[in-house]
């Protein structure tokens, strides 16, 4: 097996180990950063529910009081406010979830799904849990989703404790049966925001794949140009000395010489040869005599 075989076997072998390497590396921090980017998409929605659940409180609630004089107004419960905003978004954008799932909601619209159950559940037996991530999958796609506990705060017991002490127009509008029987700091529910998954891993894929391509690129023009070079300082010389070698001992050399180029380490062993091609020259002619 020839020099430059035997190098190129060396050379292929650790580039491909090399490659395999990043690609591991950069797919792996691909897909963290994907997770991180729907995560923080998860957080602002998050935040965004929390923003308009306080500006109704702040803002539309004291607008609305002596019309709840006769009649509920739904509009005027944070909750209620945040839902109808993401349910507006949900209908430009199918794949994105929001809500405020209630083991025992007044509207039955709120009723936690069976995951979205366990997820509350999870809460109720955690007291210092503040966030649960997970993934699941969905007809739209696998989707991640981030839930917060809810809980019953004092001033949502007017209207969520025993159902003989609510409102009236509370009872009137939704029933008797459901909403009622909340406990103080219970945790009754859970903000559950739902991000798809697909677009952003595909985002990754596609900047994985790209990036891969580039890396393979230098890889192979520095696999060129190591092979220009080992060939060019190694060995084009030494195949040289070993012709002018060949040709000398089958008394074809004529004027051959073993010229001194190439690295420091080629050159004193081509010089080394010279000598010893004068020597055996010279012995030769003593002989002859």
């Amino acid at each position: 097996m020839g020099l430059l075989v035997r190098f190129n076997i060396i050379v292929i072998a650790g580039c491909t180990l090399a490659i395999v390497a990043i690609s591991l590396i950069c797919r792996t921090t691909l897909e963290q950063g994907a997770r991180s980017e729907i995560l923080d998409q998860a957080a602002l929605m998050s935040d965004s529910a929390l923003a308009m659940r306080a500006y109704t409180a702040a803002e539309i609630d004291p607008l609305l009081e002596r019309q709840m004089t006769s009649t509920f107004l739904p509009q005027s419960v944070p909750f209620y406010a945040a839902t109808q905003n993401f349910l507006a978004l949900h209908a430009a954008h199918p794949q994105y979830a929001y809500k405020e799932a209630t083991l025992n909601p007044t509207n039955l619209r709120d009723r936690a799904a069976d995951w979205e159950a366990d997820i509350i559940q999870r809460f109720r037996n955690d007291a210092s849990a503040q966030q649960i991530v997970g993934e699941r999958a969905t007809p739209m796609g696998p989707s991640l989703y981030l839930a917060k506990p809810i809980r019953a705060e004092s001033g949502c017991l007017t209207c969520h404790g025993l159902a003989s002490a609510a409102p009236a127009m509370v009872v009137a509008r939704y029933g008797a049966n459901n909403g009622f029987g909340w406990a103080a700091n219970e945790v009754v529910g859970a903000q559950v925001i739902s991000v798809p998954l697909a677009g952003v891993q595909a985002n990754a894929s596609r900047a994985w794949q790209n990036l891969m391509l580039r890396v393979i690129a230098v890889f192979a023009l520095l696999w060129l140009m190591l092979n220009l070079a080992w060939y060019g300082m190694l060995v084009r010389p030494l195949r040289r000395i070993a012709h002018t070698a060949d040709q000398l001992s089958r008394g074809e050399g004529g004027q051959a010489r073993f010229a001194p180029g190439g690295a420091r380490e080629l050159a004193t062993l081509a010089r080394a040869f010279e000598r010893m091609r004068i020597s055996l020259e010279k012995s030769l002619r003593l002989l002859e005599k």
